[in-house]
């Protein structure tokens, strides 16, 4: 996953000419592993904290490392940015904290991964906001039409991305999730998915530099993602979605190095 989240960074830089900073992917990286096993593991470590696995003490010593790496490359960054990092740091923290009021949340669980129906999109709103406008504003670059445009493809992307995760975590989750499938149904999430990849496409066209290797780069990666999306199934293989999808960000920057 934190590989996932450093291509698409790395890509925004590649598509807008933008020099190689090498302490703002790190920093992505430790950060996207701390976040992640943070919002994963913390339920569990709250209540079995007493008698931990020995496999989750490993993660936890290696999630603290991770942190520490984070700090260390958080204070190479711009100014600027850091602002923008505690904002999502904030949705990340509340993301797993239970706080909201009895009648918005699911199963006693107060925070806003279990709100129905928002999860995918506000997961989206961060990978887009992380790997777009942070890579962006920390280079100083200006936020203009295409990097807006840049910002909401990611974000349809990401979205596309955790439709096989939905369609697989179908039999696990709880209705009041309100899940994509949940609400349509496998077939029209898949169609609604093809759906999402034609206009992520389409949206290059609309920015004012259309560049030939964007456009080819570009049609690559939704052909590959939309297979993916298609193919997908409840009853998935183990590494199906876990692996495969979630490596495609990877595919997609492999697609762009080759193009270059």
């Amino acid at each position: 996953m934190a590989l996932s989240v450093v291509s698409l960074t790395w890509i925004t830089l590649l598509e807008y000419d933008v020099l190689f900073d090498r302490d703002l992917l790190f920093f992505i990286f430790f950060a996207s592993i701390s976040g992640y096993n943070f919002v994963k593991y913390f339920g569990i470590v709250k209540f079995h904290h007493r008698r931990l696995a020995s496999w989750l003490k490993t993660i936890q010593v290696f999630s603290f490392f991770c942190f520490l790496l984070m700090f260390y490359y958080v204070f190479k960054l711009q100014v600027e940015t850091l602002y923008f990092i505690v904002g999502f740091g904030v949705v990340t923290f509340f993301y797993a904290i239970p706080f909201l009021p009895k009648y918005l949340y699911l199963d006693g669980k107060q925070n806003l991964r279990n709100v129905g129906g928002i999860k995918v999109y506000l997961i989206a709103l961060v990978w887009a906001g992380v790997t777009v406008f942070l890579p962006i504003i920390n280079s100083d670059y200006p936020i203009n039409v295409d990097i807006i445009i840049t910002g909401i493809q990611r974000f349809i992307f990401v979205i596309v991305l955790m439709l096989p995760f939905e369609i697989r975590d179908l039999i696990y989750d709880s209705l009041k999730l309100a899940t994509i499938p949940q609400k349509i149904g496998v077939k029209q999430t898949k169609i609604m998915g093809v759906i999402l990849l034609f206009l992520f496409f389409v949206s290059e066209f609309f920015k004012d530099e259309v560049a030939y290797r964007n456009i080819v780069v570009t049609a690559l990666i939704c052909f590959v993602t939309s297979l993916f999306v298609i193919f997908s199934k409840k009853e998935q293989g183990k590494y199906y979605s876990s692996f495969w999808v979630e490596s495609l960000p990877v595919v997609w920057l492999l697609f762009w190095l080759l193009i270059n």
